[in-house]
């Protein structure tokens, strides 16, 4: 039975491309640096985002933690949005693997966090406090509807955490995305940062992995922090082979999941017991609020799975919707014909 999965972009299945591809890999021990596939990722990673090097890892999640690692010590402080994925979805790891205390200062419905809640958090230097060594934003931001922080804003943010002192990492999973979305190279969202990671298994549909890009320093010490988290792969370039497709067919068409997240928003904005707000989409991410007494998320769920639809219950009373590189014009309409049914 065929469904058509809005859960999220994580969903999607290796293309035909990245499936050849893979079985053709040229490999080696990528612990030893001999995987010349990997190698070959790396370093158009890099040059994607105008770095000097990158390092690939299994995971988004991996790739934040060793971001954390590389630019705080044991007890030093990081200051981060209250709705980040790092904070919200990683388990606290920085504080469970790198004893990193998190600062979290509220977000914005658009994701951006105000400079002057950033300089409030900044600590003194006093002997009674962490150190704050860190700071991260967050690009497209999840759980502020998918939305892509603009250049103009990450530059006043960048400029401020060198003013203080403050390392910058970005958690950009979705960085093509916002690029897409802006009209930007994505290097141009990567300029102020001193890492940036973004995933190669969402909206670009390749089986796993991320990459972490920065300096060449940078680099060198997060390829010790990916050693000691577990995360040295042998022969990689079977997975490194589907990444190489995916930056090199993937990226351009991701507009369309965009367009298609769009009339989804219009489409459900128009039915009775739940609400969407169509401007507010500015990527592949709806979230979908109910409104109707005594439904909730969770049930709601259920009863599109009758209709063969899944999406993603977040809340009590939300669902998230992702468009990726399956769901065609066609599903999109399918899916608005089930919410009406279902409601």
């Amino acid at each position: 039975m065929t469904f058509i999965d809005l859960r999220s972009d994580t969903v999607t299945q290796p293309t035909p491309a990245m499936r050849q591809a893979m079985a053709e890999a040229e490999v080696g021990d990528d612990v030893f640096g001999e995987d010349p596939t990997v190698k070959r990722l790396e370093q158009m990673a890099a040059q994607r985002m105008g770095k000097e090097a990158a390092l690939f890892v299994a995971s988004g999640t991996m790739a934040n933690i060793i971001s954390q690692m590389v630019h705080c010590g044991r007890g030093d402080e990081m200051i981060l949005g209250d709705q980040s994925h790092i904070f919200y979805y990683e388990q606290g790891g920085s504080a469970a693997l790198g004893g990193i205390h998190p600062r979290t200062v509220p977000n914005q419905p658009d994701g951006t966090i105000l400079p002057t809640a950033i300089e409030a958090a900044i600590r003194t230097d006093d002997v009674h406090f962490p150190r704050s060594r860190l700071l991260v934003l967050e690009n497209t931001h999840n759980r502020c509807h998918g939305n892509p922080l603009p250049v103009d804003y990450l530059k006043i943010i960048g400029q401020l955490a060198s003013a203080y002192k403050l390392k910058l990492h970005i958690d950009g999973a979705r960085i093509f995305n916002a690029a897409t979305a802006l009209g930007v190279p994505p290097q141009d969202l990567a300029k102020p940062a001193d890492s940036i990671s973004f995933c190669l298994s969402k909206g670009l549909a390749a089986p796993a992995g991320s990459l972490v890009c920065g300096a060449q320093a940078t680099i060198d010490q997060a390829r010790r922090v990916r050693k000691v988290l577990g995360g040295g792969m042998r022969q990689a370039g079977v997975l490194a082979a589907a990444g190489i497709v995916a930056l090199t067919h993937m990226v351009d068409r991701l507009a369309e999941d965009h367009v298609h997240a769009g009339k989804l928003a219009q489409g459900l904005s128009a039915i009775d017991g739940i609400r969407t707000t169509p401007a507010s989409v500015k990527t592949n991410i709806v979230y979908i609020d109910i409104t109707r007494p005594g439904l909730t998320a969770a049930s709601l769920a259920k009863q599109l799975l009758t209709e063969r639809i899944r999406v993603l219950p977040t809340g009590p009373s939300q669902l998230r919707a992702v468009t990726n590189y399956h769901i065609t014009g066609p599903a999109i309409d399918t899916t608005i014909n089930a919410f009406r049914s279902v409601l």
